[in-house]
């Protein structure tokens, strides 16, 4: 374990299957995410992960995985629609990718992000952000990590066959070799398309 102020680099094991079931990647286990300011044990929203190939490389989302437990969370006091949001609970949703690679229009390099939304009722905003350093609340995104955003791009909001308790970060197959990253929550559904950025 490495430790870089209150940024915790550390092994998590969770849950899961992390082969794909027809093409599709589930929650799974993993090898390490980032952790900050809460010991693993005990929270209330599990730390989570999800890998799965982009052409030859790499792509994984570490997030914190809330349960509704009878609240309105997506448009209601939690998780309000227009303001920024962690996209998941305690550290921000992040995304650690090995090749250059475009997330819903957004050119990200190889590295590690933080990767934040603003919830709508027909459309979310997404963002991608160089910052990793801060805690996921929306007081934590001062100015200083808002110039850090790579861009912004919107994405429209769909609806699961089911209600979804927990929230669920998967994959589906896109067109050729496009990957969509589904998020899953409640009553919400976004499908974030990501390719290899060959430029």
């Amino acid at each position: 374990m490495v430790t870089f102020g209150y940024l915790l680099l550390a092994s998590v094991t969770v849950a899961g299957a992390s082969d794909p079931v027809d093409g599709v990647y589930t929650v799974g286990p993993d090898t390490s995410c980032i952790v900050m300011e809460m010991d693993l044990e005990g929270r209330l929203s599990p730390l989570d992960s999800l890998s799965f190939p982009v052409a030859d490389g790499s792509v994984k989302i570490c997030y914190g995985r809330p349960s509704a437990r009878g609240r309105t969370m997506i448009g209601g006091r939690d998780v309000p629609y227009g303001r920024l949001w962690r996209t998941g609970a305690n550290e921000p949703t992040m995304v650690h990718t090995t090749i250059p690679i475009t997330m819903a229009g957004i050119a990200v390099p190889m590295g590690s992000y933080s990767l934040y939304t603003i919830p709508g009722e027909d459309q979310w905003r997404v963002i991608v952000n160089r910052s990793i350093t801060q805690w996921g609340h929306i007081a934590a995104y001062d100015y200083k990590v808002r110039r850090e955003e790579l861009g912004r791009a919107t994405v429209v909001r769909e609806r699961p066959e089911e209600r979804v308790e927990t929230l669920t970060f998967r994959t589906e197959p896109g067109d050729g070799d496009e990957v969509l990253l589904v998020f899953e929550w409640e009553q919400t559904l976004i499908r974030i398309p990501i390719v290899a950025n060959q430029s």
